[in-house]
């Protein structure tokens, strides 16, 4: 028997405003999957201050459960009725039936129509739904029309989980004006999943954001907002669905579905997404073979002078890794594989992972680690990943949301998600740190290991970031040891190492370059005639 999940679905309209279609078909949904045993939460603003408050005292006792915290009354509309007792009692009783309502923040909505600017999101609002989905374990974040500003755009952001959008009846007014294009495109790439309530709503989101949208109509019962003429919003799309198709049969989006369909729809597309997840133990057999290893610092990601863009002596990178107390470290030369050979061989003291940063034919960067043989630049993604397979090594993807390196997107990324073996979640040379959070919840919602390294260009950046992890031997017992592992972070400049960094390469001529590495390497190697 399939086991349980824990879901939020997160509507940007408040709750109380139950005719709304959105709603309507939150409540439904989540009430059938509730009664399939499935614990749900609900994620919505409101209109009244009570509740509001009520829902915070509810996660305040939550968060610092004790004997002191008594137990909130049921609010007559169930919101704010969460009980205290840890973070998991926010989920206790959600699986009944009845879904927790949890109100996120007081939001005066905007009737749909209207000309004035949306405002902008509450700052509490914010925290509280980042506060939220950062405590409390979910396997689905499904949002609701999330558009910015929006509680489902919040929650979206801060997300830590499988997410499905749903978009109900945006119109072509509101998507023509959204400022951003690009920014709007990037940010639902976080989307794993996207469904339309109706044919004509599919065909307007994949003119202005194209992606596949999995048509999962409403019931005939929808409960909705009404036109000038009495008609509701979800029956003035299905008969335009309808007439859309005519003459095709039961047209999409038009077929009178009861809830439990809806839900059935909507559960196989959870399904579908969380077998996409891995094994978070992993193997157990490994795990309790590496049980009595001692632990190790190992570095991921570093850079000799074999790449065109660091000056660093592979005898200076073993001995700074000597000094910095690594155990262990992947020398991964830019689209070579040369210097990690070199070091394997030169190393003592230290364990040497040979890898290569492979640059993609536009898709990014990848890595390979425990290989043997250097990989040709400009392959697809696809074809870079499978050659890294083909050697038994270990696929791990550098900065992998790094707008400022080169990237896979994220259709590329969930293109190969299969072929990934670890991700890299903490890079200290990317300079805005959400994109490291960003790579750090990729790998927490497909449950992929999380690694981290210096992608040190210079001898002063290496184990600036660094991995604890039990010794290992070999690609398994490392992927293994990863799912265990502590990333350990020391405070480090950016602009002190890209300065190096310069300094070493660009800044220096040849015939200095080749003097200062012949000293370097002297130095490291214990040959200076000056000592």
């Amino acid at each position: 028997m399939a086991q349980p999940l824990s879901i939020a679905h997160v509507t940007p309209y408040p709750w109380e405003a139950q005719e709304n279609d959105v709603n309507a078909y939150v409540r439904e949904v989540a009430g059938e999957l509730s009664r399939r045993g499935h614990h749900v939460l609900i994620l919505a603003p409101s209109r009244s201050q009570e509740q509001v408050r009520a829902s915070r005292r509810a996660l305040r006792a939550a968060r610092d459960p004790g004997p002191a915290h008594p137990a909130h009354p049921a609010h007559p509309d169930g919101v704010g009725s969460l009980r205290p007792g840890g973070v998991g009692s926010l989920l206790e009783g959600t699986d009944g039936g009845e879904p927790g309502v949890i109100a996120v923040g007081e939001v005066l909505d905007v009737p749909s129509g209207s000309s004035r600017p949306a405002r902008a999101l509450p700052i509490d609002v914010a925290r509280t739904i980042e506060e939220l989905l950062s405590a409390i374990e979910l396997d689905i974040v499904h949002v609701h029309e999330p558009f910015a500003p929006s509680t489902a755009n919040a929650a979206l952001r801060h997300s830590r989980a499988l997410n499905v959008g749903s978009f109900h009846a945006p119109t072509e007014r509101l998507l023509s004006t959204l400022l951003g294009r690009r920014f709007v495109t990037t940010f639902f790439g976080r989307l794993d999943a996207r469904t339309a309530s109706f044919q004509e709503t599919a065909q307007l989101m994949e003119r202005h954001f194209p992606a596949d949208y999995r048509l999962v109509a409403p019931a005939a019962s929808a409960a909705g907002q009404t036109d000038g003429e009495g008609t509701t919003t979800a029956a003035r799309h299905a008969r335009s669905s309808a007439a859309s198709n005519s003459g095709s049969g039961d047209a999409p989006g038009a077929r009178q579905h009861r809830w439990s369909e809806v839900a059935d729809e909507i559960e196989g597309i959870y399904r579908e997404l969380a077998a996409r997840r891995r094994d978070p133990r992993g193997n157990a057999t490994l795990r309790r073979r590496l049980k009595g290893r001692p632990l190790i610092d190992v570095d991921l990601h570093m850079h000799t002078d074999h790449s065109h863009d660091c000056a660093t002596p592979v005898e200076v990178l073993l001995a700074t890794a000597r000094e910095q107390g690594l155990g262990a470290i992947a020398v991964t030369d830019h689209n070579e594989v040369s210097g990690a050979l070199e070091a394997r061989a030169r190393a003592s003291g230290v364990k040497v992972i040979v890898g290569e940063e492979v640059k993609t034919d536009g898709e990014g960067e990848v890595i390979g680690l425990f290989i043997e043989e250097r990989i040709p630049r400009d392959m697809t993604l696809a074809e870079t990943v499978a050659e890294i397979k083909r050697q038994g090594g270990v696929v791990y993807v550098p900065h992998p949301f790094d707008r400022m390196h080169a990237v896979p997107d994220y259709e590329h990324l969930l293109g190969v998600l299969d072929g990934v073996d670890a991700i890299e979640v903490f890079n200290p040379r990317v300079a805005i740190g959400a994109f490291n959070e960003e790579a750090a919840r990729f790998a927490a919602k497909y449950r992929i290991p999380a690694g981290a390294g210096s992608d040190s260009h210079v001898a002063q950046g290496l184990g600036s970031v660094r991995v604890r992890m039990r010794d290992f031997e070999g690609p398994q017992e490392f992927l293994q040891s990863l799912r265990d592992a502590e990333i350990v972070t020391r405070p480090t400049s950016l602009l002190y190492v890209q300065a190096l960094k310069f300094l070493e390469t660009r800044a220096t001529p040849p015939s200095a370059r080749r003097a200062r590495r012949a000293r370097r390497v002297r130095r490291a190697t214990g040959n200076n005639p000056r000592s």
